[in-house]
């Protein structure tokens, strides 16, 4: 799974990144520093990992990770080809969800301004901006798919009616103003043909409100328009200050925890950032562990324990027999898997099952 992280330019998108994937590369404080989408892996923290190795001891520990992409920053005009306008556009069309950084600081750190393309900072403008050309870029597909789609839907077809009945609903929305995601598909076929037409706000956005050093917590004026204009729109936002998040990405562990403990924090704001995007993708983590690893593995919520078992391998999924299942909290309590069988909490389950968040599991399957 895929999220990209958008936003105008100089808002802190690509500085944020950074600190996400902890490269060692300076965000250039001008329009288009990211010509090309920087790809990065980011883990997911989780602290039930670490507990699990502290019964069942490995040779290697393996966290969740989730894929950002680093797209550059969109300008007004962009679904017009404005600046890099189409080549952006077709990027994010390839994510799986949006984080969209929010800009609710005034200066850098050091008190330098830092230019806004609009010339002032404003973070309410600056969603609309960005939300009416994503918007005006659907539509655009839309518009030139819908002629097409109404001759082709005459066959009969019901792939065709389908998806001209999906452009019929999605356009008069579009032309209001409002996402892709607004309008309410539910009948499978025509959900299969809204995923091939590659719209781009028919996505999950979550809103990263990069604020001041003085602002964790999210709380001056720009910051609560941010949060009021989210809860509007059902979405979550995360307040993080994108430089500090920087500066914690390249400390060891020893003097990261320190600066934490000065900044009153418990821990970096972009741990908040990974499980609010892995929670957006409607994702969750199972686990295996043994001498060789302990690994955290991803899968969507409401997947079933041979769909779990096909994400290590394909072969685990197609030969399924049944999945031996415990809890971290079982384990704790236990302290080894041979306990945790003595007392009858080692579940057997079928083809059935429907994984749960924090599964430990080993996979029976034959070949």
């Amino acid at each position: 799974m895929e999220a990209g992280i958008v936003g105008l330019p100089n808002v802190g998108k690509s500085t944020l990144f950074n600190a996400l994937t902890n490269a060692n590369i300076l965000a250039a404080n001008y329009p288009f520093a990211t010509i090309e989408p920087n790809v990065g892996v980011v883990p997911i923290p989780d602290p039930r990992l670490e507990l699990i190795t502290k019964y069942i001891p490995p040779q290697k520990l393996v966290p969740a990770v989730l894929r950002l992409v680093d797209i550059a920053g969109i300008v007004k005009g962009a679904s017009e080809g404005e600046g890099l306008g189409n080549k952006f556009l077709s990027h994010i069309r390839e994510v799986d969800a949006i984080l969209q950084v929010v800009r609710c600081f005034t200066k850098a750190p050091g008190g330098e301004e830092i230019l806004h393309v609009a010339g002032s900072v404003d973070p309410l403008r600056d969603m609309e901006d960005i939300a009416t050309e994503l918007i005006l870029a659907d539509l655009q597909t839309v518009d030139g798919a819908i002629g097409k789609a109404e001759r082709a839907a005459k066959s009969g077809k019901p792939e065709d009616i389908a998806r001209y009945n999906v452009l019929k609903a999605l356009k008069p929305a579009l032309e209001a103003g409002k996402p892709a995601r607004s309008v309410k598909i539910d009948e499978p076929e025509q959900q299969k043909q809204l995923k091939q037409l590659g719209l781009i706000t028919v996505k999950k956005v979550l809103y990263v409100m990069n604020v001041d050093e003085d602002d964790l917590e999210g709380k001056s004026a720009m910051a609560m328009a941010v949060r009021k204009r989210a809860a509007e729109e059902h979405a979550e936002c995360v307040p993080v200050c994108a430089k500090i998040e920087a500066e914690l990405s390249q400390l060891p562990a020893a003097e990261r925890q320190e600066m934490l403990e000065a900044l009153g924090l418990k821990e970096p704001a972009l741990a908040a950032v990974a499980h609010a995007t892995y929670k957006l993708l409607d994702l969750q983590s199972y686990f295996t562990a043994g001498e060789k690893e302990v690994r955290a593995w991803t899968i969507p919520v409401g997947a079933t324990a041979p769909q779990a078992a096909g994400v290590i391998h394909t072969d685990f999924e197609k030969g399924f027999i049944r999945a031996e299942v415990y809890t971290v909290a079982d384990l704790e309590k236990f302290k080894t898997e041979k306990a945790i069988k003595e007392a009858g909490k080692m579940r057997v389950e079928g083809k059935e099952y429907v994984m749960k968040d924090g599964d430990v599991c080993h996979f029976l399957f034959n070949v």
